[in-house]
């Protein structure tokens, strides 16, 4: 089967990793932007409001979190929105687009212990099902769990029946995205396309900010790579692929499988033409740093200031650092923002 076929199946199989409650933050495989700060939920909610207020969208808009896990962004996002304007509240909607119901619980039973019947979550499975005037997409860290294939020149990996990997001659839709995204060596995600024009029949007029790690250009080589237990496999030394056996991990990439992350770093400028080709623009693209920054991160830091103790401002501010320092998430996460206006 094709490489994507494979990870599909490691990801969102009958026992997918994603398809299952797991942790995520000190004790999971991984940690995120939104399980290191809620001032990174602050920081959108604050951006939520400015587009509200520049007439983009209007206050009885949908909010809809793609990709949410327990639902803790979108929480902060609610949070940070009764204190910031509470009067949006009573306005807008709150979706959480999840295919899992066993996610779906979790996600009912999480917004419920923090907002009791205050606010009402409504769920979608998949985008095809919204249909609205205007919404406000969110996502972090979704477009590095699509599925993808691998290719190295004319070649592109596969996965026999005995589970062994191998590169085959390119097939021609991946041959057609390979030279339209200008890579040679490296991952293409399947699916971007699909997704933005869900996106588009879904909301007449919409603005997404979604964060991710990568480039806006290819880097033509490999970044596959399989998280476990906070620690980073590269997939190829989990492989025999790997003829220098000082490279080869002690594991093998089949018993990780199903049970841990599988990603890659997300090309920029081939989500950039997927949403173009379904009528949206770029608004912004930017360093994860740069948007909080422009968001309102530092706004959020000085009202917390100003209401806690120093040892709490300094405890939270530490949190933040992650966030933005280039060295930790600042420079290697982007974000990109698109907004589709109906009529342009």
């Amino acid at each position: 089967m094709n490489f994507s076929s494979y990870m599909t199946q490691w990801l969102y199989g009958p026992n997918g990793y994603y398809t299952r409650e797991r942790d995520i933050g000190k004790k999971g495989d991984f940690y995120t932007a939104v399980s290191t700060s809620i001032f990174f939920g602050g920081s959108i909610a604050k951006r939520l409001i400015s587009t509200i207020e520049s007439g983009f969208l209007s206050s009885h808009c949908c909010v809809v979190e793609i990709g949410a896990h327990k639902g803790y962004l979108l929480a902060d996002i609610i949070q940070f929105l009764y204190t910031l304007k509470p009067s949006l509240l009573e306005t807008l909607t709150f979706y959480i687009v999840e295919p899992f119901e066993a996610n779906q619980l979790m996600q009912e039973r999480y917004f419920k212990e923090a907002f009791g019947e205050t606010i009402k979550l409504l769920h979608l499975k998949s985008l095809d099902e919204l249909s609205c005037k205007e919404a406000f997409f969110v996502a972090n860290e979704i477009f590095d769990a699509f599925a993808c294939e691998v290719i190295y020149d004319d070649k592109m990996l596969v996965v026999d029946e005995n589970s062994q990997l191998i590169f085959c001659p390119i097939d021609a839709p991946t041959n057609e995205l390979a030279i339209r995204h200008s890579v040679i060596k490296g991952e293409i995600a399947i699916g971007y396309e699909s997704f933005a024009r869900a996106m588009a029949k879904g909301s007449e007029r919409y603005e997404f900010v979604t964060f991710d790690y990568g480039d806006k250009v290819a880097r033509n080589d490999f970044s596959l790579r399989v998280y476990a237990e906070q620690k980073v496999y590269p997939f190829f030394a989990l492989t025999p692929l790997v003829a220098d056996e000082s490279l080869r991990e002690p594991i093998s990439f089949k018993s990780l499988f199903g049970k841990s992350d599988i990603t890659y770093d997300v090309n920029f400028s081939h989500l950039i033409d997927a949403y173009e080709q379904n009528g949206a623009l770029l608004h912004q693209y930017t360093t994860q740093m740069t948007a909080l920054v422009e968001f309102g991160l530092i706004e959020l830091l000085e009202m917390l200031y100003a209401n806690v103790s120093k040892e709490n401002y300094e405890k939270e501010a530490n949190k933040v650092k992650i966030l933005i320092d280039p060295a930790f998430m600042g420079e290697r996460f982007k974000m990109a923002c698109f907004r589709k206006n109906k009529g342009k």
